[in-house]
């Protein structure tokens, strides 16, 4: 069963549920999950930031990097 239909058959169990209080239950659910998707997401300090740029930096100086054609043969294969 692919994602639409399985979404089309969840909208149509959600629409006929008589149950006030599993509903209420799942919603909180859903909402609490999105939230805390929003919150793991956190933007990057400025020292964060400087420090990822300067290992970048040392990285290339030292020669630790993949072209973009090694990247896209390694992921041709994923």
């Amino acid at each position: 069963m692919d994602l639409q239909t399985r979404k089309l058959h969840l909208i149509t169990y959600l629409a006929q549920l008589q149950d006030e209080n599993f509903f209420e239950k799942i919603e909180n659910y859903i909402l609490r999950k999105a939230k805390n998707e929003d919150s793991e997401l956190k933007p990057f300090t400025v020292d964060e930031l400087i420090s990822r740029i300067e290992k970048s930096e040392d990285d290339f100086k030292n020669g630790s990097f993949k072209t973009q054609e090694e990247i896209e043969k390694i992921s041709a294969n994923w």
